[in-house]
């Protein structure tokens, strides 16, 4: 069985993404063995350096990690794929990798360091910007709907 990791810093605020999240997180465990990992974020604070507090969140979502993940990195300057191109990506992916990483930063996106060395790609859910938190719901039911396609279901019309 193929398994798929999702790492986040923070803990989602807002209750309706949360249950989102959870509703998402459900279903998605019908296909595949799913982990969700929420690293702690960064202190935001006047004058404290942007790539500081990056590098910090980077350096905790890297613990995350292992060698033989795959990492799929969001950010807003990632590929952008339609649903049935991101279910057949996900398909060659599970079928080739032992493990499917997603990371979703937070607040402030993810560290160029993460971006440019640890990601081995990066994914855009859309060209519109997203908060972190709306973020992390929109890619649980891609990864959904991904599985559902995959397997001729009909919640993909």
């Amino acid at each position: 069985m193929s398994k798929i990791k999702v790492v986040v810093v923070g803990k989602t605020k807002a209750p309706f993404l949360a249950d989102g999240e959870s509703f998402y997180r459900k279903r998605v465990r019908r296909y595949v063995s799913m982990e969700w990992i929420e690293v702690k974020p960064s202190h935001i604070k006047k004058g404290r350096a942007r790539k500081a507090i990056l590098a910090t969140e980077g350096e905790r979502i890297k613990k995350q990690l292992n060698q033989r993940d795959h990492v799929i990195a969001l950010d807003t300057g990632g590929k952008t794929y339609s649903s049935l191109a991101l279910a057949r990506r996900i398909d060659i992916l599970t079928a080739t990798r032992e493990r499917l990483c997603f990371i979703v930063g937070g607040a402030l996106g993810l560290c160029e360091a993460v971006l440019d060395t640890t990601a081995d790609e990066t994914l855009s859910l859309s060209r519109l910007t997203l908060t972190h938190e709306m973020s992390r719901m929109i890619l649980l039911e891609q990864i959904y709907r991904a599985f559902t396609i995959l397997r001729g279901e009909k919640y993909h019309k």
